[in-house]
């Protein structure tokens, strides 16, 4: 006999760990029963979680997936061609180690991501997870020093508020104190950190409060060169730290105090990269290159999990030709072929579109969508860039509350910290992006 909703969510509960929960006091999920294009099949029962949401018809309610699962489904779900590039892929076989071996899937995408990247990058090193290609990075950099002769060289310059994964790597690199991750203080490694820079896009170069940051973080750089690798930031928008924009001159100070102190910029474009804020890679709107890139997310359009650790000839060969002989890393499904297959045909149908028309479409909707909650009470800061809109609140966010009151609306989304957000799949229509903003912004009225 086929069990019900609630005998499925109390097995999950007594079971599961989900990202950011308890086991003793868990907080609430809902049971996906399908995905199609941009919107979420979940069940409504007796459970009581989904009831009373637009769309409820025969157990289950049917919502737009304002989150594109994280911020990876950029074409939706159940997409034909990528649906079929993993099919043909099965077909010919699903995984090979890559020590050793090769396959022509892994090459077709490592030459796709070299050509659509900032030109210096040459090199790719597949990856499991977004996480992985931070500490791939890191490595990279402390390799490269040590090649250099620079042993001393072991530290990364950051910037506050930023969020570069969960491992140890990545957590020592988020931010210390309004992380996620302060309970680890005294485990990770500790970085240097510099002053988040002033918030704002178009903030201008000649701007006081810019001045200051670069100063800041330049004087910062001056005395801890000798012990610092590399630096790494997310380009032009923050995203777990707080979907946080900044200026884009930001970066070329960065990229101007890499350049003088014989630093390595590793630049984490994991949410940003492949058009979210408007340019392929956000680090075009500076104008400026790293030295080595992380990708993820978006890269296989939802489907597998992958990311990528990008780099320079310099540094490919400086690293090859160090002590270690190598770069050291080596995950066992590193370059899986599915994986490569469904990135490449994401890419593919990502390029054959005019995804920065749609991109910017999208940005004036939720523009327009969101722009009541500005004066709304209880309401800080409305924000959006490329296809992320924020509606930032003045404390924290009533998650369950919140999130019920979108979804009544017939949307979902995932509200942190004081953030109710949306980043939602560029295959949106004009009426679904509008549904995302009527929603949210009712559901902030509603809730306060």
């Amino acid at each position: 006999m086929a069990e019900s909703v609630s005998e499925w969510l109390q097995r999950d509960s007594e079971r599961l760990w989900h990202p950011y929960s308890s086991l003793s006091e868990p907080s609430p999920v809902r049971l996906v029963r399908g995905a199609d294009g941009v919107r979420l099949r979940l069940s409504s029962g007796p459970s009581g979680e989904s009831g009373d949401v637009a769309g409820d018809v025969g157990g289950t309610v049917e919502v737009i997936d304002a989150m594109a699962s994280w911020w990876c489904m950029i074409h939706g779900y159940r997409h034909p061609v990528l649906d079929a590039a993993v099919k043909s892929q099965v077909d010919d076989f699903s995984h090979v180690m890559f020590g050793g071996l090769t396959h022509e899937p892994a090459i077709r995408l490592a030459d796709r991501l070299v050509e659509i990247t900032p030109e210096p990058l040459r090199h790719v090193f597949f990856c499991d997870s977004g996480s992985v290609s931070v500490e791939v990075a890191i490595k990279l950099a402390l390799q490269y020093q040590v090649a250099r002769g620079n042993s001393g060289r072991t530290r990364m310059l950051t910037v506050r508020g930023g969020y570069h994964g969960d491992t140890f790597a990545p957590m020592s690199v988020c931010d210390p104190v309004n992380g996620m991750h302060s309970l680890f203080t005294g485990a990770l490694k500790e970085q240097v950190f510099g002053p988040q820079p002033p918030a704002g896009f178009d903030r201008p170069d000649d701007d006081p409060e810019f001045l200051a940051w670069a100063a800041a973080v330049s004087d910062i750089a001056e005395r801890n060169a000798d012990g610092i690798a590399g630096i790494i930031v997310e380009p032009i928008l923050q995203g777990a730290g707080g979907m946080y924009p900044y200026s884009p001159a930001c970066l070329r100070v960065l990229r101007e105090l890499a350049d003088r102190h014989g630093f390595l910029l590793i630049l984490d474009e994991i949410a940003t990269g492949f058009g979210r804020t408007g340019t392929m890679f956000a680090s075009e709107h500076a104008g400026i290159d790293p030295d080595i890139l992380c990708i993820g997310k978006a890269l296989t359009g939802g489907y597998l999990s992958m990311a990528a650790t990008l780099c320079t000839t310099d540094v490919a060969h400086t690293v090859s030709n160090g002590p270690g002989g190598a770069l050291m890393h080596g995950p066992t499904f590193m370059a899986n072929p599915l994986a490569c297959s469904v990135a490449l045909a994401s890419i593919d149908l990502l390029l054959s579109q005019d995804w920065a028309g749609r991109v910017a479409q999208i940005s004036a909707g939720l523009s327009a969508g969101l722009a009541p909650a500005a004066s709304m009470p209880g309401v800080k800061d409305v924000r959006v860039i490329g296809a992320v809109g924020v509606v930032q609140l003045g404390g924290p966010v009533d998650m369950k509350r919140m999130t019920e009151a979108v979804l009544r609306r017939g949307v979902w989304v995932r509200p942190f910290r004081d953030l109710v957000y949306t980043m939602p799949p560029y295959i949106c229509t004009d009426e679904e992006i509008a549904t995302i903003g009527a929603a949210i912004t009712g559901a902030v009225q509603e809730v306060g």
